[in-house]
């Protein structure tokens, strides 16, 4: 139901956008969020934008990512800037409904490297 797109390998300093596509039959978005985990570590909260657009980053990437959302076309996206090894990781697209269920999209692999 969801389709994740934008990765690849990038230098450091570099950006990426990335998209996640919901499918047709899903009627609303609610909270998305990005979500990424790196080898060895657990998965990670990278940005949420709830309906009303308020967003939340993690500190990490404050003032280098933003998360958008387009609901017409039921997208987000994830701008990544400013790109550093640390951030390489699989991230994932997450959708949490009003009752609270999760759905994941596949991951697409981010790589910051010289």
């Amino acid at each position: 139901q969801l389709q994740a797109s934008g990765g690849g390998l990038v230098q450091p300093g570099g950006s990426l956008r990335l998209s996640c596509a919901a499918s047709k039959s899903i009627l609303r978005l609610y909270t998305m969020s990005w979500y990424r985990q790196a080898p060895g570590k657990q998965r990670e909260l990278v940005a949420r934008i709830e309906m009303s657009g308020n967003t939340d980053y993690a500190d990490s990437v404050k003032g280098r990512f933003t998360i958008s959302r387009d609901d017409a076309e039921k997208r987000v996206y994830l701008q990544m800037n400013n790109l550093k090894a640390e951030d390489t990781a699989v991230y994932y697209c997450n959708r949490k409904t009003s009752v609270g269920a999760d759905f994941w999209g596949q991951g697409t692999q981010v790589t910051v490297s010289s």
